[in-house]
């Protein structure tokens, strides 16, 4: 590996250009590292809901403290207090059981949340039961409790909170315990009503923008996940598909190689071709042609789960880019490639033929921009490895950088075209890493590939190096 710091390795030699293998396609499917960063095991919007539910019954119970003080001890209007004190210690609780339900971490159901409504409901039938029933003026906080179940619930469980609610309105209407009004406010009674209903319905207002904006921004999340775990699904179904027909491909290819080998094979060994030695070089060049391709099926095969003779190499990161590199320049030696080596420590990894085939495809995608000069930069930062292909071509239209990753969003017109960049991400995040890309100021574009080191890296060298740190 170069010396610390920065080290620069010059362009490749020029040559007779080569197209892109088809290897590079189907082994970046591959991915058989496991990934950094664990699939998401529940959905967290039903927790976050139960959540808001618990915040807001906090405002209720602070609310009912304050209100059945101020109409006991402010307006002299003789209340139940124990009993009211009660539902509130039963809201308390309901409270608790809830932050501890939350504490286990598992998946929050629709039928929670209708029960802890439906529990609202009967505690706020009671305390009104207890403070004149249909008289009170905060008997509208029912619109509420039927809001909230609308919005996060589903249509059965909405209309069973809906029905409950009308059950104990009504029943309100049939039976209450009156309020003993002192006479000395006979005269304002009627204002005390409007003040109340004005109170009742800024209370409403305020928590029904408060806490539904909350909920609706959840249930946004939740779809917003589902949609991307679709979209996941759809791409590693793609990725399957790409792979059976890769392999399908390479079985087909295998046998007219081999009998063009054989074919060869028999010409070199003929005397009269031996004397010709510009046709023998010819025959050469292409038995060599013939090889590479015999050792890209191979690779298409592996990359396919067909062949299982070698496992991933255990190397240091210096050691796979100059691999990496030397293999490039042999198979590519019209490339212009300019290398810059930002690592200061050398780093045990596992070496998976994958990571190969994500650099050649951003290398290819790179020289196809037409670009004169591609640059190749590896870096660390934090407990990531970041490599960074840079060009100086015209960069990427916007719209691609919108759609980045997406297969068949392609400039260069073929058929079938962007498929390189597709697997590029995929193998990424199956690693748990990102790629990036970005217009560079002027002129060019730089295709970032950030890969975590937990990854890729050996444990114990890594957790040597964060101690050496």
């Amino acid at each position: 590996m170069p010396s610390p710091s920065t080290a620069e390795r010059p362009p490749a030699r020029r040559g007779r250009r080569t197209r892109p293998e088809a290897e590079r396609l189907m082994q970046a499917s591959r991915g058989p590292l496991a990934p950094a960063q664990p699939p998401l095991s529940r959905d967290e919007a039903g927790s976050k809901n139960m959540l808001q539910l618990v915040q807001l019954r906090w405002v209720a119970v602070v609310g009912q403290v304050l209100t059945i003080g101020t109409v006991r001890y402010g307006l002299g209007i003789d209340l139940p207090l124990r009993q009211m004190a009660l539902v509130v210690a039963a809201l308390i609780g309901l409270n608790l059981l809830s932050l501890l339900r939350l504490r286990l971490r598992t998946p929050v159901g629709g039928l929670e949340l209708f029960l802890v409504l439906a529990f609202d409901v009967a505690a706020l039938t009671v305390q009104l039961y207890l403070s004149g029933g249909m008289t009170n003026p905060f008997v509208s906080l029912y619109l509420l409790q039927v809001t909230l179940a609308a919005v996060l619930l589903g249509q059965h469980g909405a209309w069973a909170v809906v029905a409950i609610a009308i059950a104990c309105f009504l029943g309100l209407t049939l039976d209450y315990r009156p309020l003993l009004l002192p006479e000395s406010l006979g005269a304002d009674l009627f204002t005390l009503h409007l003040y109340g209903l004005l109170v009742c319905f800024i209370l409403v207002a305020v928590l029904l923008m408060v806490f539904t904006t909350r909920i609706s921004g959840n249930l946004r999340d939740r779809d917003a996940h589902l949609a991307h775990m679709r979209q996941q699904a759809v791409e590693e179904e793609h990725i399957i598909r790409m792979g059976l027909l890769a392999s399908g491909a390479a079985h087909e290819l295998s046998t007219p190689l081999a009998t063009v080998s054989v074919i060869l094979g028999d010409w070199q060994r003929m005397p009269a071709l031996r004397e010709m030695q510009d046709l023998q070089g010819e025959i050469d060049e292409m038995q060599a042609a013939i090889d590479r391709c015999k050792s890209i099926i191979g690779g298409i095969l592996l990359s396919a789960g067909e062949a299982r003779g070698e496992d991933p190499a255990l190397t240091t990161i210096g050691a796979f880019l100059e691999d990496f590199l030397h293999e490039w320049e042999l198979a590519h030696p019209s490339f212009g490639l300019t290398f810059r080596n930002e690592l200061v420590e050398d780093i045990p990894i596992v070496a998976d033929p994958a990571l190969k085939q994500v650099l050649a495809n951003l290398l290819v995608n790179a020289q196809e921009a037409p670009s004169p000069a591609v640059h190749l930069a590896a870096s660390r930062d934090g407990d990531d490895l970041l490599l960074e292909v840079s060009d100086d071509g015209p960069g990427f239209a916007p719209g691609m950088l919108a759609e980045f990753g997406s297969p068949y969003r392609s400039t260069k017109g073929r058929t079938g075209g962007g498929l390189g960049l597709f697997l590029v991400v995929n193998v990424a995040r199956k690693l748990g890493g990102t790629v990036t890309a970005r217009n560079r100021p002027g002129r060019g574009a730089t295709v970032t590939l950030t890969l975590p080191l937990g990854a890729i890296a050996i444990g114990e060298a890594l957790e040597g190096d964060d101690d050496a740190r």
